[in-house]
């Protein structure tokens, strides 16, 4: 433990000390998605566009060690490298671009010639930063979150915003006082632009459940700060009974679960395999662009989802635990565009709904106004515009170098 220690110290002080001394190496990218996880969300959506204008550049993924082998496979195309490694030490201080969704450690210092273009992953329903009241996260406290927070923001020279709710959030509750980029996220550019591609649609469908046939349901619940059992272990439970569930469902309807996957493990699905199917890698649009239905409770799914137009049905069975404990949210929540059920006896009311009229007929103004309100800046051309504005950033760099 104590080497373990001292060989994390010797790493920190050798990359600052690379960050501090060394120039930035032109059209390098280093790219990571939730703190080193397998490359998705909005980076992923970036580093495409990007790829694809400007094969020539050097764009690298930074991922954990213990998953590195799993992007790999599945990106067999992509510079993947271990996150803390030397190899990572080789890029990481040194990239012209850092596009992350979540925060680098507050600890390692970005090279003052390299630009910090922060996507983050979510409309806020609940409280962010500075805003959370109660950090109840294994490891820290409220006061170190909100500090190391503030300390992280200070650095990000450019924030994506999805829409003008978050913009006014995200400045406050990240201290943020750099560029917003007023696009829409790019993962929701394929939202956008195959909504209603019904020939993609049903390519998708086949290879995720195996047939075009039947409506899909997902269940796609938030992640609970409150899950762990302790520091590095977590568990769900889930707040429905699957064979009741499955029992309302017609022959070639298909219920898929996208929990968080630190929980993934703990879900049983025994017995019910052929109706029901977890789904923690796939890419979450192609599970949006499947499902006839969202369920949700607090989740920022919510939003990507509105941008399809289709219905949703909202199960926040600890909705007075979460609200007034957890985190609290930024606005009313009964506004959601959807049914709101807090027992399982009306889950099982609304499901039934749904599946006989395919809609909640009640709530298809409140929809409209939802999407009015977060999703009119959802063009399509987020992926595009962030490229625009890389390739200009690097150009003006040339100039002055």
């Amino acid at each position: 433990m104590v080497l373990k220690r001292i060989i994390s110290q010797i790493y920190r002080r050798l990359f600052n000390l690379v960050a501090t001394v060394f120039p930035v190496r032109r059209h390098v990218v280093l790219f990571e998605a939730f703190n080193g996880k397998i490359p998705s969300d909005n980076p992923l959506y970036v580093y495409q566009a990007l790829r694809t204008v400007h094969p020539e550049w050097k764009l690298v993924w930074g991922v954990k060690r213990d998953l590195v082998e799993g992007a790999k496979q599945k990106y067999p195309e992509m510079i993947i490298v271990p996150r803390f490694s030397i190899k990572w030490l080789k890029v990481a201080p040194v990239a012209e671009f850092w596009i992350l969704n979540a925060r680098m450690p507050y600890w390692l210092k970005k090279n003052r010639r390299t630009t910090y273009v922060q996507t983050w992953h979510g409309t806020p329903l609940k409280r962010l930063g500075i805003d959370i009241h109660n950090v109840s996260m294994p490891g820290t406290n409220t006061n170190d979150y909100r500090h190391n927070f503030a300390t992280e923001s200070k650095r990000w020279d450019y924030l994506i915003a999805p829409n003008e709710f978050s913009k006014k959030i995200f400045s406050r509750a990240f201290v943020f006082n750099n560029q917003f980029l007023d696009y829409g996220y790019p993962r929701n550019d394929r939202l956008v632009h195959q909504a209603n591609d019904y020939k993609v649609i049903a390519k998708i469908k086949e290879k995720i459940v195996g047939n075009k046939k039947g409506r899909i349901i997902l269940y796609a619940p938030t992640w609970r700060d409150d899950f762990f059992v302790r520091q590095g272990t977590y568990k769900m439970t889930l707040p429905f009974s699957l064979a009741n569930f499955v029992n309302l469902l017609g022959e070639d309807d298909v219920l898929i679960i996208r929990p968080h996957y630190l929980v993934a493990a703990s879900i049983n699905i025994k017995g019910f395999e052929k109706k029901v199917r977890i789904c923690v890698n796939e890419d979450i649009n192609d599970l949006y662009l499947i499902s006839d239905l969202l369920i949700t409770d607090y989740s920022s799914v919510m939003f990507d989802y509105a941008i399809l137009n289709r219905p949703m049905l909202f199960y926040p069975y600890d909705l007075a635990h979460y609200q007034d404990e957890i985190r609290g949210f930024y606005f009313d929540y009964n506004k959601v565009p959807g049914p709101v059920v807090t027992d399982e006896a009306s889950f099982y009311e609304q499901i039934k709904v749904f599946l006989n009229k395919g809609l909640f007929s009640g709530y298809l103004e409140r929809l409209g106004d939802f999407r009015k309100k977060f999703t009119t800046w959802e063009r399509g051309t987020s992926s595009e515009r962030v490229v625009k504005l890389i390739e200009n950033i690097s150009c003006n760099k040339k100039g002055r170098d």
